[in-house]
Formats: structure tokens, sequence, C-alpha cells
């Protein structure tokens, strides 16, 4: 039986919300929501649009913990394929070149997710390398996708793949740095 203190102790930011079926559902919607509103903040790039979805994925991920944000990016991807225009630039539908990195935002948010359960969000150090890893998740299953749609190779691949991103991802990796730590402290006092 667990003691009282490792029961209260919340693994991710959301669980200090209070609630449960209620609250969870509305956070899984809510970061469907959040993450089709970053993808309407973009950059156009040819075939790979430069968004704020990266972004809402990691800290969705980090906010929700792994399974609410599983549930939150398979209902993102689901409702974009049912025809909500809330993909990068208003896309919707199936598949498609960027359609990779919609589905490798559910395995990005899962690992990311658990790893914030585990206190991967604490710490700017910790944090930094949680969204890496998330990152690397989405650009693994946004690439080969890109390439057999494209029928770019590899090189090219990740010239308009990867490369046009780092500088982008790197800025909202130590925005999500600065934030997930900063709001621990603030939940702790």
């Amino acid at each position: 039986m667990a003691n009282a203190s490792s029961v209260a102790r919340p693994a991710v930011l959301s669980d200090l919300i209070p609630g449960s079926r209620v609250r969870d559902i509305a956070l899984v919607i809510g970061g469907a929501a959040l993450t089709g509103l970053a993808a309407q903040l973009t950059f156009p790039m040819w075939p790979v649009p430069v968004t704020g979805q990266t972004f809402a994925v990691v800290l969705v991920g980090a906010a929700l913990g792994m399974n609410r944000a599983v549930l939150s990016m398979a209902l993102y991807m689901l409702v974009g394929i049912a025809g909500v225009p809330w993909f990068a630039g208003g896309a919707s539908g199936f598949g498609g070149p960027t359609f990779g990195y919609v589905i490798g935002f559910i395995a990005a948010a899962a690992l990311v997710g658990k790893l914030a359960e585990r206190g991967g969000d604490r710490t700017v150090a910790r944090t930094v390398g949680t969204m890496v890893l998330g990152n690397l998740v989405i650009y693994a299953f946004g690439l080969p996708v890109l390439i057999a749609v494209t029928g770019l190779g590899l090189g090219k691949a990740l010239a308009v793949g990867v490369l046009p991103f780092l500088v982008g991802d790197a800025v909202k990796i130590a925005v999500a740095a600065g934030l997930l730590p900063a709001a621990w402290k603030l939940a702790r006092r």
C-alpha cells in the first residue's frame, strides 16, 4: 500500500488541477486544441512549414503526462483527418508529406509525458533533454514519410524536413526549459 505522501505527489503539472474524469477529458481536448492553434502559427516552407505545433506537442506531453498526452495527440490527428482544418497551414485530411510528423506527435507526447512523470521537466537540464528526445521522435516519424511521399533522397529530405527547423526547435526547447521548471517552482509555493 502506498503511503499518503506518495499518493498526493503530482506526477505532472496537470495533476495539480483538482478533478478526475471531467478534468482529464477537458485536458485532452485542450491539448488537442492548443496543438491545432499552434499549428496556425506558421512560416510557410516547402514541403514542411515551420509552426508552433512541435512546441505544443512537447508542452502537452510534459504537462499532461503520457496517457492524457497520447489521447490528446490522437484526438488532434483524428479530428484533422476528419476534416477540421487545424493541421499546419489550415490543412486537414489523411496523408501528404507532413503526415508522418503528425503521427510522430503521438509517439513524442508519449515519451515526453513518461519522462515528465519521472521528473523530466523539473529542472532546466532535464527539460532540455526531455524536449530534445521528443523532437527527435517527431523527426524519426516525419522524415521517412516525407521521403516516401515526395521521393526525395535522404540528404535532400534532411535538408528540407529537418535542418531548417533546428534553430526554431532550439528556441522552443529553451522556452520550455524556462517555463516548465518555473511552473514547478511556483506550484511548490
